[in-house]
């Protein structure tokens, strides 16, 4: 059981740039936490200080209540799977999988039971003997994995493993890593990545970064379902939230906003008296939008048109002033190109933000309040 625990954690460098600010974070035994944001949001440089291979500025990493610190990399217990594999060109399948462990000057039986063991989860018992020039994009990366297995770390950390490899390949891989998560419940993983869909399906917890610092942590449908600012409103999900200003026009268990267009949108956020007047910001996701001849939130001419098979994109031209929106329509719709079309919303996927935040009416209260009294349970 492996806790791994970070305290105010900042890195900068000598030349005064401030990578990762003010970072705290929790991480329970059997997790699989994965880190996402933006390039040069610092995800990546966190994982490497967790790994041992940066120095962290100020904070504290602790594991199982060790701080680590002035552990070297080594020592903590920690395997790390790279984007580039980082196997050795000239060993096989099989001394690249074991090379650690006869570093650790483990007895060769030890190396043989763990390399075997390791081998045949990941499939590759059948290409032991061979090169890594020998081996399809897919198999390295196991390779890669297999050789932090047979380490038997405390924690696994993974830079963007899939990130080299090609669209069907990394779908074929992001399962097997899924099952290899499955087979070894009580161990803990950290995950890096651009990719939202391996966030989404292979994540207990999420993390959020950017500006330096944690944005938002919680699990993949609560990030999509509840986002508690616009920057994670519009990196979670694809394509992204739209955000339509408007202002607030009348308060209550349901709260509608006059948007810029001259139409209304109707939200489920409940708000206040003293929230009437406020301007805000309404969200609304692409796949929430639906074709109406009633009540709408869009009035505006379809622009483009991308027809995916199963759904079509339709990209509204200003919609809101100068503002753009996409819709994700459920079918075939080429034939809206260049037309007049009017989309709707239910009040229950319209998201309010002010300030970039989600702080009006009794919504954020309430939801601040449930916090505190789960923290003191």
């Amino acid at each position: 059981m492996t806790q791994l625990t970070l305290k105010n954690i900042e890195k900068s460098y000598k030349n005064g740039i401030k990578v990762l600010k003010n970072v705290s974070l929790s991480i329970d035994s059997g997790e699989l936490v994965v880190f996402v944001g933006p390039s040069g949001c610092g995800k990546s440089t966190l994982l490497r200080m967790i790994a041992g291979l940066e120095h962290i500025t100020s904070g504290i990493l602790e594991i199982d209540g060790q701080r680590m610190n002035d552990i070297p990399a080594s020592k903590r217990g920690i395997a790390m799977v790279f984007q580039s594999y980082a196997l050795y060109p000239h060993l096989t399948v099989r001394d690249n999988m074991s090379f650690a462990l006869k570093i650790a000057k483990y007895k060769q039986p030890e190396i043989d039971a763990a390399v075997d063991k390791a081998s045949k989860a990941l499939k590759l018992d059948t290409l032991l003997d061979r090169l890594p020039k020998e081996l399809s994009g897919g198999q390295r990366q196991r390779v890669a994995i297999g050789r932090a297995i047979v380490r038997n770390p405390k924690v696994f950390l993974f830079d963007e493993p899939l990130s080299n490899l090609d669209a069907a390949l990394r779908v074929k891989t992001r399962i097997e890593i899924a099952r290899l998560k499955e087979s070894m419940p009580e161990r803990t993983m950290i995950y890096v990545t651009h990719d939202q869909v391996e966030a989404m399906t292979l994540a207990t917890r999420i993390v959020v970064l950017a500006n330096n610092t944690v944005a938002q942590v919680g699990t993949p449908l609560d990030l999509y379902n509840s986002p508690e600012n616009e920057f994670v409103a519009q990196f979670i999900g694809s394509p992204a939230m739209n955000l339509l200003p408007g202002t607030i026009v009348k308060t209550g268990k349901q709260t509608t906003v006059s948007l810029n267009n001259e139409c209304v949108a109707v939200s489920s956020v409940a708000t206040s008296s003293k929230d009437m007047g406020k301007q805000v910001n309404v969200g609304i996701r692409p796949e929430h939008l639906k074709l109406t001849e009633e009540d709408h939130i869009v009035k505006a001419e379809v622009e483009i048109t991308e027809a995916l098979g199963e759904y079509t994109l339709l990209y509204v031209k200003k919609a809101m002033q100068d503002e753009n929106l996409t819709a994700k329509i459920p079918g075939t719709h080429q034939s809206l190109r260049n037309q007049l079309v009017k989309l709707s919303a239910d009040p229950s996927n319209v998201h309010l933000f002010h300030n970039g935040k989600i702080d009006v009416g009794r919504y954020f209260i309430n939801r601040k309040s449930l916090k505190q009294n789960l923290w003191s349970l």
